[in-house]
């Protein structure tokens, strides 16, 4: 057959939603829109754990029960997003996290407890308070993943979209390359999930299906994206002489539980920028090691976790990582640098994953709520993907059964309203 832009296909499918993307939004999307009873074809590109989600070390985000509030949380993303956040949407996402977090503990996943039985909170950059519950030490998304992997439908590993295909009433279905050669999976609505455009860098924390297929896809069906200039550097990745591709994260969480970031001569990096020190906004951090490395000449500072106890049961991923390239964190320095991390823009998506096409949703890391602005809040990341990609998953959902709300400029921030 041949599809309505001209492209000959050899090979059909139907479905009640496409979801293209096998990370934390798009399995927590396919899952939610099954159990409305839709009939889910879930596509990735790459194999199980070839997802950003997968690389995930340092947690999620999500208000204590106690010495906690959503007004502290909401307060701390705004503050690091550089005043461009929608607090609205920062809000109703932040607000979900509970929620969020519990089903996926239904789920089978489970998170680090402490001595007293309760899970366990730690502390990243930008956060006010402990509030970030992790699995694993430090694999988190890998617990995530795995949890997902194991309850959710059967995904389509191999496949990658090559077009949303639209008519006049929205979309009509997906072109699809796969080992079958190009096919056409013919469905009125598409989420996109899939992931981030660290790839379009040298150095990247994200893994090498992350090359920014998600917007080229919304920019051709007809969508709106923002915000893509704004792409978050970690400011710890191991560093490696002449390193390229994806490089291993050094969590955050280790300067939450007290390593220190300092020079070639032992100075403090942050001392003096910034209130929360080695604990500022990532985009501080990295700045600061930057002009530190300029003024130097050098390609790299260091991270002290040598007075930590028990690091090696804390990080066991970050250990093995450092063990790979014969450094031990229990007696030497960490070289780390800046690299490519994660987008803050994306996909103009409400908070419910709907964009301004009918039928085509974004959740994740492509979309573009409002939660982030300039620059993301630690480990807010796999909180977004489990909140809306619930959302989007019962919103596909509702237009199936007629009671779809359209999205509209309503959505927008009225910054972005105005600019157009």
């Amino acid at each position: 057959m041949t599809t309505p832009t001209g492209v000959g296909v050899g090979w059909e499918a139907r479905a009640d939603l496409v979801v293209v993307g096998g990370g934390v939004a798009g399995l927590t999307a396919a899952r939610a829109a099954a159990r409305r009873g839709l009939t889910v074809l879930t596509l990735s590109k790459g194999g199980p754990t070839d997802t950003s989600t997968q690389y995930a070390q340092g947690g999620i985000a999500v208000v204590a029960p106690t010495g906690d509030s959503v007004d502290s949380h909401v307060a701390d993303t705004l503050a690091a997003g550089g005043g461009l956040c929608d607090e609205d949407a920062v809000r109703s996402i932040v607000s979900a996290g509970p929620h969020a977090v519990a089903a996926l503990t239904d789920l089978g996943a489970v998170f680090d407890r402490g001595r007293d039985g309760d899970v366990a909170r730690t502390r990243e950059g930008g956060h006010s308070t402990r509030r970030i519950i992790h699995a694993g030490g430090d694999a988190t998304g890998m617990e995530v993943q795995r949890a997902l992997n194991a309850a959710s439908l059967p995904v389509l590993f191999g496949a990658a979209a090559a077009r949303i295909l639209t008519d006049a009433r929205g979309v009509t279905g997906v072109l699809v390359l796969d080992e079958r050669g190009l096919g056409v999976v013919h469905t009125p609505a598409v989420l996109l999930a899939t992931g981030g455009l660290g790839q379009l860098y040298a150095c990247s924390t994200n893994p090498a299906g992350a090359t920014a297929d998600g917007i080229a896809l919304a920019l051709h069906a007809g969508a709106a994206v923002a915000d893509v200039e704004f792409v978050q550097f970690h400011p710890t990745v191991l560093y490696a002489r002449g390193g390229e591709g994806r490089r291993p994260l050094i969590s955050e969480a280790v300067r939450g539980e007290g390593a220190r970031l300092i020079d070639s001569h032992g100075a403090s990096i942050t001392a003096g920028v910034h209130p929360l020190g080695d604990l500022a906004p990532r985009d501080v951090v990295s700045r600061a090691i930057a002009e530190r490395l300029a003024v130097l000449g050098e390609e790299h500072v260091f991270l002290d976790a040598r007075h930590l106890d028990g690091f090696a049961e804390r990080f066991p991923t970050i250990t093995a990582s450092c063990l790979a390239v014969g450094l031990d964190p229990a007696d030497d320095l960490i070289p780390v640098a800046p690299a490519a991390h994660y987008s803050c823009g994306g996909v103009v998506t409400d908070v419910h994953g709907r964009t301004a096409v009918p039928g085509l949703y974004a959740a994740g890391e492509v979309a573009r709520t409002g939660l982030h602005g300039a620059n993301r809040l630690a480990s807010n990341s796999l909180l977004e993907g489990l909140v809306l990609g619930e959302r989007a998953g019962h919103a596909a959902a509702e237009e199936r059964a007629g009671l779809r709300v359209e999205a509209t400029d309503a959505t927008l921030p009225a910054r972005r309203r105005a600019d157009r």
